[in-house]
């Protein structure tokens, strides 16, 4: 149901009108009930002319009143939308009716409420643009560093199976019996190297939780393979670690030392972990030629270690610093948080050093 609504100046000259014209009316009956009809003329003129009066004043009194509310209204929606606008300060000292003023004082306090959540909205608004934005950088890091580190298990596959599988092809394709032996032969070589390169991939001491035991291997395969000795420091106390922090660390001295063997060329390169309350720190380090990290870019699936290291660190909470300078060696050094519980499912505890 709609009401009629009426400016606040004729709502307060007819309320005003019409109590007076009551108050004459009844004057007007009491009069000639008592006899007076003599003065009832003059009376009832006397009433409506302050009547009338009465309403006139009540109607400005109420027109100055609805422009003073107007100018209110008007000064609190520039404040909502310029808030160095001090229009509102007038009212908020007190000038005016007492009650403008405090509807002064809670137009300022909501404008102020919604000036801040506006603020808070837009805040959340370039919070969400930046993780989105992030996210995004994290994703096509990790589709870079997954298709980086497939170009390389395709390499070594290339490099030690497939050849091997040709040579055996070529000696099948012959028949004689001296060709079959070579065949085998090349086989069972091709049939190591696949376990080998599972190996390498996720070594079983590492799935059984051994960390200690997976970096010996890779150092002694390190060795074997190419020469280069790793002299290992290991933590003197068996330390829990859950199974993220553990492969995180394991494919950072893996990826590490893979790069001293390709762009080093020495002989000898260091490794160390240390964990704490603080967290973990794991370290490879060589003195080798060094280079510019700045420069390094990922080119056709190669230099792409040091993006997979970081995103590795990235997705682990961590974080990957590298130092290094032409002629002065070079020095990896990977940060993890340490877990905040202790009991965290994962691998069982560390070994000693001696078992690195």
């Amino acid at each position: 149901m709609t009401r009629h609504q009426l400016p606040l100046a004729t709502a307060a000259a007819l309320t005003v009108g019409g109590c007076g014209a009551a108050v004459v009316a009844s004057a007007g009956t009491v009069l000639a009930a008592a006899g007076h009809g003599a003065v009832l003329g003059p009376v009832v003129a006397v009433g409506l002319a302050a009547t009338g009066i009465a309403a006139g004043i009540a109607a400005v009194l109420a027109d100055r009143l609805a422009a003073q509310l107007r100018e209110l209204r008007s000064a609190a929606t520039r404040r909502l939308h310029e808030p160095g606008d001090h229009r509102l300060d007038r009212w908020l000292a007190g000038n005016g009716f007492t009650e403008l003023a405090d509807l002064a004082r809670t137009l300022d306090a909501l404008t102020l409420r919604t000036t801040v959540a506006d603020e808070l909205a837009e805040q959340h608004r370039r919070t969400a643009e930046n993780a989105s934005a992030g996210m995004f950088e994290l994703l096509s890091g990790l589709v870079a560093a997954e298709e980086g580190a497939r170009g390389q298990l395709a390499a070594e596959l290339h490099d030690t199976v497939a050849q091997s599988l040709g040579m055996a092809r070529m000696h099948l394709a012959v028949g004689d019996p001296e060709s079959l032996r070579s065949a085998q032969e090349f086989l069972e070589d091709a049939e190591e190297q696949v376990r080998a390169v599972m190996a390498r991939t996720r070594p079983p001491a590492l799935r059984e939780g051994d960390l200690a035991a997976a970096i010996g291997h890779l150092r002694a395969d390190l060795e074997q393979r190419y020469g280069v000795a790793v002299e290992v420091t290991w933590p003197t106390t068996a330390h829990p670690l859950p199974l993220v922090s553990a492969i995180t660390v394991y494919r950072f001295f893996q990826e590490a030392l893979l790069n001293v063997v390709k762009h080093a060329d020495v002989d000898w390169a260091q490794a160390a972990l240390v964990v704490d309350e603080d967290g973990i720190v794991a370290t490879v380090s060589d003195a080798g030629p060094g280079f510019d990290p700045d420069a390094v870019r990922p080119e056709r699936g190669r230099h792409v270690g040091l993006g997979l290291l970081r995103e590795r660190a990235r997705l682990a909470g961590g974080s990957l610093e590298i130092s290094s300078m032409p002629a002065a060696g070079t020095v990896l050094q990977l940060r993890l948080p340490r877990p905040a519980a202790p009991g965290t499912r994962g691998p069982r505890p560390l070994l000693s050093r001696h078992s690195a």
